[in-house]
């Protein structure tokens, strides 16, 4: 029994670590798009950065893809083994009227969330690995308006041009981000064993993070959409 005790603890804290390691990746990630609609100069030269350096795109995208498939296989296996758990027969269970519809359907929001990384990989890595390491092209440039130019604000707003059904998949995805994060941020942090007299003002912050980050993904979406009609 303690030994599957302690085996269920550490699913649930690789789980949060791996969870935090992947909204330190949000918050990068957000950074450098959200310059695409303050300048696109600027969202070019980080974007060809990150495209072409070797450390990102040897090492630190790897240990990305890892800990996105590792975070999500570890939630199905936590929710297998509270689906489990919960098929048991007790005298009285209240669980569900002690919780949030969030916290009760994680597995829900994660779904949402997973398959909207495969149309974002769809959309930006495979065709990005496609013209790099398939066709061989690592200049990160393009014809545009008769210029030779960085590529990569043209073919974001590209993606989204009058696109009104991929960019309302896009913001409905973020919002089960939103979701996702109200929840799993916070937890994250209570399953490490985080518990102080700042842990007020820390789930402040995830929350305030949780609703901001995802609505900001929206809005660039958004943005691109109605800049080019």
């Amino acid at each position: 029994m303690a030994k599957l005790l302690s085996s269920s603890i550490a699913r649930k804290v690789s789980m949060a670590l791996s969870g935090l390691f992947l909204i330190v990746f949000l918050t990068q990630h957000f950074t450098i798009n959200i310059t695409s609609v303050i300048s696109p100069e600027t969202f070019n030269e980080w974007s060809h950065f990150m495209g072409t350096n070797i450390l990102v795109q040897g090492v630190l995208q790897p240990i990305l893809i890892f800990g996105v498939v590792f975070h999500f296989v570890m939630g199905f296996i936590l929710e297998y083994q509270n689906r489990k758990a919960r098929s048991v027969k007790y005298a009285k269970f209240s669980g569900n009227s002690n919780s949030p519809w969030i916290s009760r359907n994680m597995i829900i929001s994660g779904i949402a969330v997973l398959l909207f990384l495969g149309l974002h990989f769809y959309d930006f890595w495979v065709p990005e690995m496609n013209t790099k390491y398939i066709q061989g092209d690592m200049s990160g440039t393009m014809m545009i308006d008769g210029e030779n130019q960085l590529r990569y604000h043209h073919e974001t707003v590209e993606k989204f041009a009058h696109q009104p059904v991929r960019v309302g998949i896009y913001v409905l995805a973020f919002v089960f981000l939103m979701l996702h994060l109200l929840h799993g941020f916070a937890s994250s942090f209570q399953t490490v064993g985080f518990n102080n007299k700042y842990s007020k003002a820390l789930n402040g912050f995830t929350k305030a993070f949780s609703i901001v980050i995802p609505l900001g993904f929206a809005f660039i979406a958004l943005y691109h959409y109605f800049s080019t009609l």
